[in-house]
């Protein structure tokens, strides 16, 4: 006779979005779609972040993107960084980075403390009604049925909570559950040195940038970050063991040639290889993939977390209007075929600077530094490094954007420039990314672009989320449209140097360049919009919606295969 007690019978829920995975990234992401008011639930298998710093530097990009995730200026702690040196034992100096400026209101390059902003993105989702946390739960396993993935789900108390949502993101780290459940294995490589990496704190006279000294038998870089902090990494030579080189006589004897290691407190060491490698496909069905769970990226070029950034941005705002229904599920095929090259282009240029950092051997290190150090000579050679040409610029060759020849000022697929605007109904100017919001713009370079607009045409793009604006030239005093539809320039960012008056573009939410031209094309350009991203309810089914069903149980193994 059984006499114990059945159990508890499964929690319910639905939801518009199952968040799997609550580091910076899926943080990230489930503030951007709060913002939305999309229906989120994130889940996380720890009960708290982990408290020790991994990623350390942030681009203007990826500031750019917290500003839209609801992050204000100085909310959490920066070091802003003015250059990056890349140095020889052979050569000197034989390579430099100019990360000293400011890209569309932010600075090109700083250090930051990883838990300090995974702190401020959690308490940031409490404001957002329809975003829902539980922390201390694991995924067990999930159906894609072509209409809602329906999920298991486990609490570390035994319970079970059973979950319908129309669709899964997995932010869920390089040991992704929802990835190779999808059967999404990674491709390419690690690199087969490990590495001692060493935070410390209160360390006598830091650096105030980064260098990285590319010496063949122990190349380390170092770099300054807030709290009185400062990073070295290692590369291990063959033969020393990670936990013997963990051990705190061997940290500081290892910091020695730098500073006086007995005078300063080691926060924090961890023993890392690093890997290039991606996925086939960020996406799958109904589900996502993003951040360290779809690509992976070197540390040389500090763009890890960067990348995952740029996917919840490009990510959240389709999913929020497709669940909104305001765009048809196709555009959610963009996804992949938008960021998945670029992250490629960024693992690319981590792997060629790990070349110079890290040479084989004296030869190598000869043959390449002294390349660099000729190629320094020379201006365009140096201002492939010292003025960032080196990065791949955040532009798709292929997605949701359509460009036209002879129409390229800001050029479609690319991130529209962010300047310092003053909204007519206001005093103080503010960066334009605030004053445009999370909405689709229809902008005017000093017309209104709405003047000559059949009212039905107007009341479709206000449907599907779309605003109105003039951005006008200081001062300007004709041709206005209303007030409150009225950005006045406060700086040259737009206008007339990137655009001459007259001139009309369609930027996405993410603040991509849909399309652009001459304000006598609007009409078409917005009708050919509407048609891109909302087509008729009676058009083919996506080949998101139309993936067939996929039955996931064995997740448990693939836990223990982690």
């Amino acid at each position: 006779m059984n006499t114990g007690s059945a159990p508890p019978p499964a929690t319910r829920l639905e939801t518009d979005i199952l968040l799997v995975g609550l580091g910076p990234v899926g943080a990230a992401l489930a503030n951007l779609l709060g913002r939305y008011g999309v229906r989120v639930l994130a889940i996380d298998k720890a009960n708290a972040i982990f408290e020790k710093p991994r990623a350390i530097a942030l681009d203007n990009e990826a500031l750019r993107i917290l500003q839209m995730v609801g992050v204000r200026d100085g909310e959490f702690a920066t070091v802003a960084i003015p250059e990056v040196q890349y140095r020889s034992p052979l050569f000197g100096r034989f390579a430099r980075i100019n990360s000293a400026g400011v890209i569309d209101g932010h600075p090109a390059l700083v250090t930051f403390h990883q838990p300090e902003l995974e702190r401020l993105l959690r308490r940031k989702l409490a404001q957002f009604p329809g975003v829902e946390v539980r922390l201390g739960v694991e995924l067990e396993g999930f159906v894609d049925d072509g209409q809602f993935v329906r999920a298991c789900l486990k609490e570390a108390t035994g319970q079970q909570i059973q979950v319908r949502a129309q669709y899964i993101v997995g932010t869920d780290g390089a040991n992704s559950l929802v990835r190779r459940a999808l059967g999404l294995e990674f491709e390419g490589r690690s690199f087969q040195q490990d590495w001692l990496i060493v935070d410390a704190i209160d360390v006598p006279e830091p650096i105030d940038h980064v260098e990285f000294t590319c010496c063949p038998r122990r190349p380390t870089p170092r770099m300054v970050a807030p709290g009185g902090r400062q990073r070295w990494e290692f590369m291990l030579r063959p033969g020393e063991k990670p936990e013997e080189m963990e051990r705190p006589e061997s940290v500081r004897r290892l910091l020695a040639p730098w500073c006086d290691s007995e005078r300063i407190q080691i926060e924090r060491t961890a023993v890392y290889r690093f890997h290039a490698r991606e996925v086939k496909r960020f996406s799958k069905g109904r589900c996502f993939l993003a951040g360290d769970a779809a690509h992976i990226t070197p540390p040389f070029a500090g763009q890890g977390l960067v990348a995952g950034l740029r996917d919840a941005a490009n990510l959240a705002w389709k999913l929020a209007a497709v669940v909104r229904g305001q765009a048809d599920e196709h555009i959610l095929d963009s996804y992949d075929t938008e960021r998945r090259p670029h992250a490629k282009k960024i693992i690319r240029l981590a792997l060629l600077l790990g070349a110079l950092v890290m040479p084989q051997n004296r030869a190598t290190a000869f043959t390449v530094h002294g390349l660099m150090s000729l190629m320094r000579l020379l201006p365009a050679g140096r201002a492939l490094f010292e003025d960032l040409k080196v990065k791949p610029q955040n532009t798709f060759d292929e997605g949701l954007f359509w460009r036209r020849h002879g129409s390229e000022r800001l050029r479609a697929g690319s991130m529209l420039p962010q300047g310092w605007v003053r909204l007519a109904t206001a005093r103080s100017p503010v960066l334009s990314d605030d004053a445009l919001g999370l909405q689709w713009a229809l902008l005017g370079f000093g017309v209104d672009p709405a003047a000559d607009l059949p009212a039905s045409l107007l009341h479709r793009w206000q449907s599907a989320g779309g605003r109105v604006w003039q951005w006008c030239q200081r001062s300007q005093a004709q041709h206005l449209a209303p007030p409150e539809r009225r950005l006045e320039a406060m700086d040259e960012s737009l206008l007339p140097r990137r655009v001459p008056l007259g001139w009309v573009a369609i930027v996405r939410p993410d603040r991509c360049v849909l399309a652009e031209g001459p304000v006598a094309d609007v009409e078409a350009m917005l009708e050919r919009a509407l048609e891109l991203v909302a087509p008729p309810s009676s058009s083919p089914t996506s080949s998101a919606a139309a993936t067939g069903a996929r039955q996931v149980n064995n997740i448990q193994e693939l836990q223990h295969a982690a």
